[in-house]
């Protein structure tokens, strides 16, 4: 793994190390836009396709010695441990990471979390495109399964990070790269098997550079998996076609991809009898036949499509500008099918029916809980760069329009509706835009500067009745400006500081306003860092304070579809370190630790308890653990086979916002084992590659998330009122495995 991103300048006789090709291909953006279609030379006129990608995420990406947090990995390294699994799992053994599945082997919905904050408040791009659902602001990998098979590389910064497109970053903002153009025509034949009856299969092509101008690549995938939870089946199928134009001074490509997943629901949890007894129960699904027998419905699933659809053009109008503009269409439709024992009639506007000569007012149903929407974008930028100066402007505007609705498909008794009735609708429209400018300035050979502003401008719009049939009417405006400032200070060859503050914002979601929630939140992060690199030893060391104003907090209850709720905590803090390394031990032994150590605390934390509210001080916030470390040992003792010992470490959290001990994670420890060979110089294929990983070696039973409620109950004694809590968990698999084999000719 290539995680470090350390300026080129200091890396002197070390060229030759692999995690500087790594770094160096993420450092060359900025240089890029000097002459991101040429070479440096004035008169050059050689194109490198495997540069002019990268101007594609030029606006949201940093350079390697900015004074900006981050990590980056690319291809080569993605694939060695890519088998089908989502993305949040390959980023796993990024520093201050922690991933989740809820069929528990990775495949199907997972999640990711970076220095405590979720999914929701991580943005994510690709190409410059958000990925976040604009209601929900989350990002639902399994809706583009096997998509990290078509990412070139990524960036993933910590903290508030440079600005970017779509939801502001609370915890990360993740960019990713898709494909780069190809000199040269190939493909590849992949295929994986593993425990569960998991297996993966896709085909990639490119036709290469034809009459030296056009590319067109693609790729179709398909994935299928058990689950390591009881029925947590997916079926999860994709496509990636790309057709590029590269001119002189010209790039332009279009993008389409997508996904079709079918997931049985997982999403329940289990209680803590269950987890001891039964620990892959899956409540999904349940109920009882007319003789009491426990039943499960074969089909409650989550079934949603999403196309993508991008048109990028880069241009190079000479050798100080340049400019890219990009467009985007996202078409997403789908339903959750759930089967309902004993619902009441009035929920569904129907009136009670005689049934035999006795009234009815409940019955068994299957309903469908639809999601349609069309997200629209218009991204542009330019960049100046002459002697020390460079300047990246840009302006981006985004519409969502997205209906929600209901209908059942099937009635237990004919009590009035007619067929595809809605029993609730509404819509929402949310507009988005902004507008940024940021600026290096390198003042002399030791120090550089860095400035960014953006203003973010929002207007979020929805009526009708939702999913629990209440009235919604949001009509809401958001105005932030966001600036950033850092410095970078180059000491010498092996070592360089950088120091950085930005601020961010964010919009409530959906969910917030449902809850009657309606305050935005403030994020000011400070970042102070040290890069160091050496012939042996390079890290990156950075520490962190990210003071927040009205964070939402997750509260550990879910919705009744397994949407994690929020809470807004007031005043809260998050005070870390972390700490990335690349050991080089010999020559055929590297070690690449990482490791965060943190405190994550609400001040003044108000809570309801035994019918009262009650200001309980200083608590930890939700899902965040204090320490979070990782290991990647590889051992390389040929050029076409490595081992890989991977460890990770997450430390105890809670998971609510009160320190009850009913609501604590215990920590983890676990260990995989990672095996890769490529097989070279062979006839008619170029070359095969086989891979595996062995999960959760030791087969360590744990949790790595799960849910916290509380209600007050006055069973006890008469005007008496106890708050009552409880507990549900999603178990994670021991050990298991996935193998595969790569044909590319």
């Amino acid at each position: 793994m290539k995680t470090l991103s350390l300026s080129p300048r200091r890396w002197g006789s070390r060229h030759q190390n692999s995690l500087f090709r790594s770094s160096l291909l993420i450092g060359c953006i900025t240089v890029i836009t000097t002459a991101p279609l040429l070479a440096q030379q004035e008169n050059d006129t050689i194109t490198k396709p495997e540069m002019l990608d990268e101007v594609l995420v030029k606006s949201v990406r940093v350079d390697a010695d900015s004074p900006i947090t981050h990590s980056n990995l690319d291809k080569e390294e993605l694939e060695k441990r890519n088998l089908g699994q989502d993305i949040p799992i390959l980023l796993n053994y990024l520093p201050s990471v922690v991933s989740t599945s809820d069929a528990g082997a990775g495949v199907g919905y997972t999640y990711i979390r970076v220095r405590g904050s979720d999914a929701s408040r991580v943005n994510v791009t690709l190409n410059g495109i958000p990925f976040n659902d604009s209601e929900s602001q989350g990002s639902f990998w399994v809706n583009l399964p096997d998509f990290a098979s078509s990412i070139e590389n990524l960036q993933l910064q910590r903290g508030v990070g440079s600005s970017t497109n779509g939801s502001g970053a609370f915890g990360a903002s993740l960019n990713l790269l898709t494909d780069a153009v190809s000199k040269e025509a190939g493909g590849e034949i992949s295929n994986s098997f593993g425990s569960f009856n998991t297996r993966r299969h896709n085909v990639k092509f490119t036709t290469g550079l034809l009459n030296d101008h056009i590319e067109i690549a693609g790729r179709l995938s398909a994935i299928a998996s058990d689950g390591y939870i009881d029925r947590a089946s997916s079926d999860l199928k994709s496509y990636f076609l790309q057709g590029s134009y590269v001119g002189d001074n010209t790039l332009i490509k279009a993008i389409a991809f997508g996904g079709h997943e079918v997931t049985y629901q997982s999403w329940f949890g289990i209680d803590a009898e269950t987890l001891e007894e039964d620990r892959t129960f899956n409540p999904a699904g349940m109920y009882f036949d007319a003789n009491g027998n426990m039943k499960f419905y074969d089909n409650e699933v989550d079934d949603y499509k999403q196309d993508h659809y991008q048109l990028h053009w880069n241009q190079r109008w000479n050798n100080y500008w340049s400019t890219n503009i990009g467009l985007n269409y996202t078409y997403g439709r789908g339903f959750f099918e759930q089967y309902r024992e004993d619902d009441p009639f009035n929920f569904y506007g129907l009136e009670p029916i005689e049934v035999e000569g006795e009234i009815v007012d409940e019955m068994d149903l299957i309903r469908r809980r639809w999601l349609d929407n069309d997200y629209y974008v218009l991204n542009a930028n330019a960049t100046y760069k002459k002697n020390n100066l460079e300047v990246t402007s840009g302006l981006f505007y985004s519409l969502y329009e997205g209906d929600h609705f209901g209908e059942i498909i099937w009635a237990q008794y004919a009590a009035g509706s007619e067929i595809r009735d809605n029993y609730y609708f509404s819509d929402a429209t949310k507009r988005e835009f902004t507008v940024f400018s940021k600026a290096t300035y390198k003042i002399n050979d030791q120090w550089q500067a860095y400035g960014d502003l953006q203003g973010r401008f929002i207007n979020y719009k929805t009526g009708g009745i939702t999913s629990d049939t209440a009235v919604i009417d949001v009509d809401e405006s958001y105005s932030f400006f966001n600036p950033k400032a850092g410095l970078s200070y180059q000491l010498n060859t092996s070592n360089q500081f950088y120091l950085s503050y930005g601020r961010a914002h964010r919009e409530p979601t959906r969910n917030d306003f449902e809850g009657g929630i309606n305050t935005p939140e403030k994020l000011d992060d400070f970042e102070l860092g040290w890069r160091f690199s050496s012939e042996r030893v390079n890290f990156n060391t950075n520490l962190f304070y990210m003071d927040y104003k009205d964070q939402l907090v997750l509260s550990g209850e879910l919705n009744d579809v397994g949407a994690p709720l929020r809470t807004t905590s007031g005043e809260s803090y998050r005070l870390g370190i972390e700490v990335e390394a690349e050991i080089r031990l010999n020559n055929q032994l590297r070690w690449m630790p990482n490791f965060s150590l943190s405190q994550n605390k609400n001040r003044n934390f108000i809570a309801s308890k035994d019918g009262e509210l009650v200001n309980l001080g200083t608590t930890n916030i939700s899902f965040s653990p204090n320490v979070v470390a990782n290991s990647m040992l590889i051992y390389q003792p040929f050029e076409n086979f490595q081992v890989g010992w991977l460890t990770k470490f997450v430390g105890e959290q809670y998971m609510g916002n009160i320190d009850s001990e009913a609501s604590k994670l215990d920590s983890f420890f676990i260990n995989d084992l990672n095996l890769v060979y490529e097989i070279k110089d062979i006839p008619v294929f170029s070359s095969i590659l086989l891979n595996g990983m062995v999960n959760n070696i030791f087969d360590v039973k744990y949790v790595s998330n799960g849910y916290f409620f509380t209600f007050d109950d006055d069973f006890s004694e008469p005007g008496t009122i106890t708050t009552v809590e409880g507990a549900g968990y999603y178990p994670q698999a021991g050990i298991h495995f996935m193998a595969g084999v790569t044909l590319k000719f």
